[in-house]
């Protein structure tokens, strides 16, 4: 079973115009405190801590209800009031309220009786980048930038060609040059101008850095970051909306940077503030590959600091930032909410990418193959327990990393086009 929502004429139930001046307060830095203006900046210049996006929630409670949100548009514009625009967003492109499907043949194979896959994989340019990508091209747009860009691992780069068309924005993207040949493929045929460098993300992400210095474009992971990762958010308020507004016991999230695990948390904390949910959180557990593991390993050896994998080496290319942003966050979260965070070979990944296919008809990318391997070990180990309501995000389609399964699958039979040869063929099968 799926959950979606009926299509409802008449576009969002928001009120348009620009009410960031009351809505949103500005950006606070998470380590000091230290308030900053709305802008383009996403460093604080004391501690050197990263900012975060600050609302006014007693506002947002008087004005937002389970009946405003339901009148909005089928995407993630219906939570245009908890996102950090002033103005509207580009509420006829259709990101955002993908399936939540209630797995109940994966979870047989798992022992679990209440497992759902949130599925992204069905965005427009199929990962859940099309979300936070949406919301940092309409910021960027707000503060006035022509030119939009990211450092990527692949699925970013096309999110970021795709929403820069719709809004007329010039694009620059920039991949590791081993990115999969099929995310250089949907990245290219929106018209961005797209860069392979011979370097790990860290590096791409290093030289993005400079040239969001040197050539004031806006980059929609660096200095528009605030903004952009708050675009995560939807990801639980989705899911606790589909799930009649309760909050699901366990959640299970892929780590790359962490941005997404640490923005999921809060989404589910901001509805509990502004009175949308009863005010319980999930226990929060995190995947990564083992090729590329600094957060899963910080976690096992009980470190608070993240010690960076300066090579990584993982069929999940969409997760191996070796030096991920929010890695300490993640830790926190993590281990606050009685979650836990393992790791996945890559033979676990593509027996997961398998497995959510042949059980539940999901073909997902590397890094659900994680998600899923995880999930596998957490519930044999009794941290994911059995009757616990638990959702498995999936961020992205296995037609962006078709080559990671194709030796599990072997080649498919030829016969002549006559029946005799059918009919042999099936007694071969016996």
């Amino acid at each position: 079973m799926a959950i979606s929502a009926p299509v409802r004429p008449g576009g969002a139930g928001h009120p348009s115009g620009n009410d960031g001046g009351t809505r949103i307060l500005g950006l606070a830095c998470r380590e000091c405190g230290a308030k900053y203006p709305t802008s383009p900046v996403h460093v604080c210049d004391r501690c050197f801590g990263p900012l975060e996006v600050q609302y006014d929630y007693d506002l947002i409670a008087e004005r937002v209800s389970r009946e405003s949100i339901a009148r909005g548009p089928d995407n993630i514009w219906r939570y245009r009031d908890l996102l950090p625009l002033d103005g509207e967003g580009d509420v006829d492109w259709r990101v955002g309220w993908t399936p939540l499907v209630r797995a109940t043949r994966l979870g047989k194979a798992l022992g679990l009786s209440n497992l759902w896959i949130k599925n992204d994989a069905v965005n427009p340019t199929y990962s859940f980048k099309d979300r936070v990508v949406a919301v940092a091209a309409a910021k960027a747009r707000e503060f006035g930038f022509d030119t939009f860009a990211c450092a990527s691992t692949g699925n970013l780069a096309s999110a970021v060609a795709a929403a820069g068309v719709r809004l007329g924005l010039r694009t620059y993207v920039f991949l590791p040059a081993d990115t999969e040949p099929e995310k250089f493929v949907n990245a290219q045929v929106y018209g961005a101008n797209v860069i392979a460098v011979n370097g790990t993300y860290d590096d791409v992400n290093r030289l993005c850095s400079e040239l969001a210095d040197q050539k004031g474009w806006a980059f929609c992971n660096i200095n528009v970051r605030p903004y952009y990762s708050e675009g995560s958010k939807t990801l639980a308020f989705e899911v606790a909306e589909q799930l009649g507004w309760e909050v699901p016991d366990h959640v299970v999230v892929p780590i790359a940077s962490g941005a997404q695990l640490v923005k999921i948390t809060k989404g589910f904390g901001e509805l509990a503030q502004i009175g949308l949910t009863s005010g319980k959180l999930p226990r929060v557990s995190g995947a990564q590959a083992s090729g590329c593991n600094p957060v899963a390993n910080a976690y096992s050896r009980g470190w608070d600091a993240i010690k960076p994998v300066r090579r990584p080496d993982t069929i999940a290319k969409s997760l191996a930032i070796g030096n991920p942003a929010d890695g300490y966050y993640v830790l926190k979260i993590v281990r606050e909410t009685g979650g836990a965070i393992d790791e996945a070979t890559d033979a676990e990944i593509t027996h997961g990418v398998r497995l959510l296919a042949e059980t539940e008809g999901i073909f997902a990318e590397t890094a659900a193959g994680v998600t899923i391997a995880v999930l596998k070990k957490l519930a044999a180990s009794g941290i994911v327990k059995r009757d616990e309501r638990v959702v498995a995000y999936v961020t992205g389609n296995g037609l962006k990393t078709p080559q990671a399964v194709i030796p599990l699958l072997g080649q498919a039979p030829v016969i002549a086009p006559n029946l005799d040869a059918f009919d042999a063929y099936l007694t071969g099968q016996a």
